[in-house]
């Protein structure tokens, strides 16, 4: 009974002792990873799409937190007055998620592009979501009044062909910004107004 014990004494200290390590380790390499991922993953998406702006976008940003979610937005500037607004959101692929970054213009509140940052997608066909212009061209100029869907679903998106899938779910990821831009408008106004400050 007494080995007993003293093996669950030790078994709970090592697990406490390496509980802490790992917590530790996270900690302090959280805002590497965060870096890593901002620049390999999202800063090519984001200076595709808001490519005729005269600031920094990556420079100019802005963090806010709904529903115990926090997101980033990336703010565009044309000779020092934000016209534009980019961050991600996430839709369900047929590998898993996919990340959208879209951009949209402050004024006309349309989307002025769309750019696939991470998947997890088949190769030469779900993939071309990331890779091919064409598709995300598709979302260009779309008004934020309405949701997005694939033609098959009485949308106006043509689906990648042998990845319709995959479509749906950058159609559902362009639709979950729409919502968000909606819902946080007065809250992305304010931020972009204390950069501007």
């Amino acid at each position: 009974m007494r080995e007993m014990i003293s093996m669950v004494v030790v078994l709970t200290v090592l697990s406490a002792f390496s509980g802490g390590l790992l917590a530790t380790v996270r900690s302090s390499t959280q805002d590497q990873i965060e870096n890593q991922v901002l620049k390999f993953q999202k800063a090519p998406a984001i200076k595709a799409i808001l490519s005729d702006v005269s600031n920094d976008p990556l420079q100019d940003r802005f963090k806010l937190t709904t529903d115990g979610v926090e997101d980033t937005f990336f703010v565009g500037k044309q000779d020092g007055k934000a016209t534009s607004v980019a961050f991600e959101t996430k839709g369900k692929g047929f590998e898993g998620a996919i990340g959208l970054m879209v951009g949209i213009d402050l004024e006309t509140d349309t989307i002025i592009g769309v750019r696939v940052t991470t998947h997890s997608e088949t190769p030469g066909v779900g993939s071309r979501a990331k890779d091919d212009p064409s598709f995300a061209a598709q979302f260009e100029g779309q008004s934020l009044e309405n949701g997005f869907s694939v033609k098959s679903d009485d949308g106006a998106i043509d689906a990648l062909s042998g990845a319709t899938i995959t479509s749906k779910g950058v159609c559902i990821a362009a639709t979950k910004a729409q919502e968000l831009y909606v819902k946080l408008k007065p809250e992305i106004t304010n931020q972009i107004t204390n950069l501007a400050n």
